[in-house]
């Protein structure tokens, strides 16, 4: 009687382990995403800069050294 037992706790030992690991692994995926967003907006922003300046050196005609 004492293996089962044995057995069923290390089972649910097992999967409650699972379960904290699953919910770090969710933690730093949002926190990644959050990261992701971020950094797409700046590089949004980078590109409409570089875009507008662009823009206005083409219209004087002037070229970079």
């Amino acid at each position: 009687m004492f293996w089962p037992m044995l057995a069923i706790a290390l089972g649910f030992l097992g999967i409650a382990v699972l379960g904290v690991l699953a919910v770090k692994v969710f933690l730093e995926v949002q926190r990644l995403g959050r990261q992701v967003a971020v950094t797409t907006q700046r590089i949004q922003r980078a590109a409409e800069e570089l875009e507008t300046a662009a823009g206005g050196l083409a219209r004087t005609g002037r070229s970079l050294p």
